[in-house]
């Protein structure tokens, strides 16, 4: 166990980040040199270090990834990770985890973590966000009207706790357990579909927008692609910006150096929900909000 210090908060910190390294993961003498430099990129992160990002036009954006995890020491009892950014560059990012019972709303504590990060994020930019794209995963065909008449007009109401505030929303189902398989066909020759391929049409649902996209590079069998259900609007966005901004988002998590098959803000989301639903059985240090210290 190594434990990191920040040099101007290390009383408080120095008790909560640390990086476990296995000593079968370093004694491969080839393998050496990229695991540590994995290990290091790692450490940075959770220092609050910045490792790469991309393009975004769209300015005063927050992006918001959401995911479910099941505690497993307690009986029915779900987690729910968030993950909001919380700078122009989407590189700084602001994280809460809520326990709650069958019988406990998600929403309640959606609309905690979601003030929260509103507030954060006016700390670092002296502004609220425009525009808030929010990505929510663990969502089935059957719930979604259920979030469209009773999740989304529920996070709406939250923004009247600042006065004068009403941001553009885009509010988009990630659904990766599905059946839907890509495949491409050059000539005689059928393969998998390169990253970045998308498919709207034919295959999506008429009541929604929606579409479906292989942002991975997979090595071994078929495309297996994550479909993307828009579900709120008012941003103005297109089908296209949708979906470049997603691909993008795919582009952003930091323990990879390539594309995944989610959003960024999702896969955080998931680490998150998953490290404090079997492991942690309750909620982090606040303190560590708004570090990494989950990848």
């Amino acid at each position: 166990m190594i434990a990191l210090r920040h040099t101007s908060r290390a009383s408080t910190l120095i008790r909560f980040l640390s990086q476990a390294i296995n000593v079968r993961t370093i004694s491969q003498p080839l393998k050496l040199k990229s695991v540590t430099q994995k290990i290091l990129l790692q450490m940075n992160c959770k220092l609050g270090g910045e490792l790469w990002t991309v393009n975004v036009p769209l300015k005063h954006l927050m992006v918001v990834g959401v995911d479910v995890h099941h505690d497993t020491s307690k009986v029915r009892q779900s987690v729910m990770g968030f993950v909001a950014s919380v700078n122009s560059s989407l590189t700084r990012w602001y994280s809460r985890v809520t326990f709650q019972t069958p019988t406990e709303e998600l929403i309640f504590g959606f609309r905690v973590c979601l003030l929260a990060a509103l507030q954060k994020y006016y700390e670092v930019n002296h502004n609220l966000p425009e525009k808030i794209v929010v990505y929510r995963d663990g969502v089935s065909d059957g719930q979604l009207k259920m979030v469209e008449q009773y999740e989304i007009p529920q996070l709406i109401k939250c923004f009247k706790t600042f006065p004068s505030y009403e941001p553009k929303l885009v509010f988009i189902v990630v659904q990766k357990r599905i059946n839907t398989t890509l495949y491409s066909c050059n000539g005689n020759h059928i393969g998998t579909p390169p990253p970045g391929t998308v498919l709207d049409h034919t295959l999506t649902q008429k009541d929604w927008v929606d579409f479906f996209l292989l942002a991975h590079t997979s090595r071994q069998g078929s495309g297996l692609p994550t479909h993307y259900v828009s579900l709120y609007n008012t941003a103005n966005l297109t089908p296209d910006h949708l979906q470049r901004l997603t691909y993008k988002m795919c582009h952003m998590y930091w323990n990879w150096p390539g594309t995944i098959r989610v959003p960024a803000p999702c896969k955080y989301a998931h680490k998150l929900a998953y490290l404090s639903g079997q492991y942690l059985h309750s909620e982090p240090a606040i303190q560590l909000s708004d570090k990494l210290y989950f990848l």
